[in-house]
């Protein structure tokens, strides 16, 4: 038995028993994947997959049990792997982070450029995605961090360690309605406009819903989307009010007037998700350390080896930490 064939043995299953799809994902012949199962399943002595002429149909019982063992196998060599890159302080490697539009275009461009700079030869590859399915990509073990926020709990997908904590803003076009001197929007006055705000605010259960019920409101969501320049935009138009993180405000937007969301609409708090029980690359600890310079980088390591429990120092707000990771 080899670690190529338990290899693709995963690959198979992870292709839906397309043998086609898997060969081109390992980088194989479809024969020489085939010839590899049949030297597996006759070593192993019982059959890993039902058979329908040449095409695999399901997974027996047996094949269930060995696909998961050969994942955790696999799982575990690769760890091998990466603590001996970090022994041998190798500079070259990839670093694949998940993470939403806002993350990766206002706060992330700073640090990465910083991690670049320490280790040139690394590639950084980012996959915008939604926060949930930003977390699913990291548990699925397609990325090696997932960078999102919350307005409460923290995420349970992995170890969850608190970046910084920042606010919403109320922005509005200059000469709105709203942009009156001295009068800062209240949740009865964001109530009786047409608001645009994040994707997530369509859920029955996000922070800003829970927020407008508090106050016995209903929210007019007139467009949601991922993407904080898009909602920018809109608002610009005059389609409605925005709601957005203050990181995706700046002094470009002359033509824009913003302020704190009221104080019933919570905080929110990036974090940056490490998967369980998976050696990383020392890069990766220093990207969560320029992003979260209260934390000890020997600390994180402590409890991602499971020798220390999580017992994080409070994050500092979104202003703190731009005078830190700029600098």
């Amino acid at each position: 038995m080899t670690l190529t064939q338990l290899r693709y043995l995963v690959a198979i299953a992870d292709a839906e028993l397309n043998i086609t799809l898997a060969a081109t994902r390992v980088h194989a012949t479809q024969p020489g994947l085939s010839k590899q199962l049949k030297q597996l399943e006759d070593e192993l002595g019982f059959l890993l997959f039902v058979r329908k002429g040449r095409s695999l149909e399901s997974v027996t019982p047996a094949g269930e049990e060995v696909i998961g063992r050969a994942r955790a196998v696999l799982a575990e060599a690769n760890n091998i792997r990466t603590y001996a890159a970090n022994q041998r302080r190798e500079s070259h490697g990839q670093l694949v982070l998940t993470t939403t539009h806002t993350q990766a275009r206002f706060v992330l461009p700073p640090a990465v450029a910083r991690i670049k700079q320490a280790y040139p030869q690394v590639s950084v590859h980012l996959q915008q995605a939604a926060e949930s399915d930003a977390l699913d990509l990291l548990g699925q073990g397609d990325a090696d961090m997932a960078i999102v926020s919350t307005a409460g709990s923290e995420p349970t997908t992995g170890i969850a360690v608190p970046l910084y904590r920042w606010r919403r803003l109320v922005v509005v076009p200059k000469g709105h309605p709203l942009d009156r001197a001295g009068k800062v929007p209240d949740m009865a006055a964001l109530a009786a406009h047409p608001l645009i705000s994040y994707e997530s605010s369509t859920r029955p259960n996000s922070s800003l819903r829970r927020a407008f019920a508090a106050k016995r409101l209903e929210p007019d969501l007139a467009l949601t989307a991922l993407d904080a320049d898009l909602i920018k935009t809109y608002v610009r138009t005059g389609l409605g009010v925005g709601l957005l993180a203050e990181m995706a405000v700046n002094s470009n937007d002359v033509d824009l007037r913003a302020w704190p969301a009221p104080d019933a609409v919570p905080e929110c708090i990036a974090w940056a998700v490490l998967p369980r029980e998976r050696v990383l690359r020392d890069y990766a600890l220093e990207l969560v350390h320029v992003l979260a310079p209260q934390i000890d980088k020997r600390d994180l390591r402590r409890v991602l080896d499971g020798n220390q429990e999580a017992g994080w120092p409070p994050p500092p707000s979104w202003e703190e930490l731009t005078q830190t990771i700029t600098s």
